[in-house]
C-alpha cells in the first residue's frame, strides 16, 4: 500500500458538502414528484404509477449512493457509486418525466411560463444535443481518471463535491438527451440519438479497460480492488446503455406505428374520395361490410 493509496483511502465516512447536498435534492425532488402525482390524480387526470416508481428508485439511489457503505475495496466502492449515482439514478429520474409533470400541475402563471420558456429556449435545445451532452458526460469521465484529478479531489471536500455535482448533472443531462422523453424546442432524430449512445458506450466500455490495467494517475489502489472496480464499470455501464437503447427502441416503435397509422388514414381518405365523379358505393353493393 503505497502513501498515495493510505490517503486516498482515508477520506473516510461521511458525506461530503456535495453529496450531502445531492442526497437533500434528490429527497425534496422526490417529495414533490409524489405530491404532483397524487395532485394531478385527484383531479382526475391519468399518470402512469410506474414513472412515480421510477423517479422514487433513481431518487433514492441518488441518496443512498455515497451514503450506504458498499462492499469491496475503496475503488470499487467508488464504481458502485459511479455506475448508482451518475448512470442509473439520472436514467430513472428522466424516465419520469419530471418536467411533463410539472407543467401539467403548474397553475398558469408565470412559473409554468418560465419553466416551458426554458425547456424550449435555444440553449437548452443545444444542451441536450446528443454529441454535446456526451462529450460533458463521457469525456468528464475521461478528465477524472486520466489525470491527477481524481487523486486531487480525494484531498480536498471542494473538488470532490464538484466533481460528484458535475458527474450526476452530466448522467441528467446525457439520459435526457438520449430519451427526450419532455417538450423540447426541438428533438434530435433517433439516428443521432442512437449513434451518440454508441460512440458513448465504446468510449465508457475503452475507459473501463484501460482502468482495469492501469490505475488513475497518483492513485496506488490494490490490483484486485482496481480490476474489481473497473468491472463494474464496464459491465455496469453495459446494463444502463442497454436499457437507455430499449427507451430509443420503445420511441421509435411507437413513432413507426404513429407513421403507419396516419399513411393509413391518408390512403383511406383517398381511396374514399375515390377519383373525380365517382360516387361512394352503398354497403349493399358492398356486401354489407361497414367501417
Amino acid at each position: 500500500m503505497t502513501g498515495r493509496y493510505t490517503a486516498l483511502a482515508a477520506v473516510g465516512p461521511g458525506l461530503s458538502p456535495g453529496q450531502l447536498l445531492t442526497a437533500l435534492a434528490a429527497w425534496a425532488a422526490v417529495a414533490g414528484y409524489l405530491t404532483a402525482a397524487a395532485r394531478l390524480r385527484r383531479r382526475g387526470d391519468r399518470w402512469p404509477w410506474r414513472r412515480d416508481l421510477s423517479f422514487a428508485s433513481g431518487g433514492l439511489a441518488l441518496a443512498a449512493a455515497p451514503a450506504v457503505p458498499l462492499p469491496g475495496g475503496p475503488f470499487t466502492a467508488h464504481m458502485a457509486q459511479h455506475v448508482l449515482a451518475g448512470m442509473a439514478a439520472p436514467l430513472l429520474l428522466v424516465l419520469a418525466r419530471p418536467v411533463t409533470l410539472a407543467l401539467r400541475t403548474l397553475p398558469p402563471g408565470s412559473t409554468r411560463r418560465g419553466l416551458l420558456a426554458a425547456v424550449r429556449s435555444r440553449p437548452a435545445a443545444w444542451l441536450v444535443f446528443p454529441p454535446l451532452a456526451a462529450l460533458l458526460d463521457v469525456g468528464g469521465l475521461w478528465v477524472l481518471y486520466r489525470t491527477g484529478l481524481f487523486a486531487a479531489s480525494h484531498h480536498e471536500p471542494l473538488p470532490h463535491s464538484l466533481v460528484h455535482l458535475h458527474v450526476v448533472a452530466a448522467g441528467l443531462l446525457f439520459s435526457f438527451a438520449v430519451c427526450a422523453p419532455e417538450p423540447l424546442r426541438h428533438r434530435w432524430g433517433l439516428a443521432w440519438r442512437g449513434t451518440t449512445l454508441l460512440l458513448t458506450g465504446a468510449a465508457h466500455a475503452v475507459l473501463a479497460k484501460s482502468l482495469y490495467a492501469v490505475p488513475p494517475p497518483g492513485t496506488g489502489f490494490g490490483t484486485a480492488d482496481l480490476r474489481t472496480g473497473s468491472q463494474i464499470m464496464y459491465y455496469g455501464g453495459d446494463l444502463v446503455e442497454l436499457a437507455l437503447a430499449a427507451a430509443l427502441a420503445v420511441q421509435w416503435y411507437a413513432a413507426t406505428g404513429r407513421a403507419r397509422s396516419r399513411a393509413g388514414r391518408s390512403t383511406g381518405a383517398a381511396g374514399a374520395a375515390g377519383p373525380a365523379g365517382a360516387r361512394r358505393p352503398s354497403p349493399a353493393e358492398s356486401g354489407g361490410a361497414s367501417r
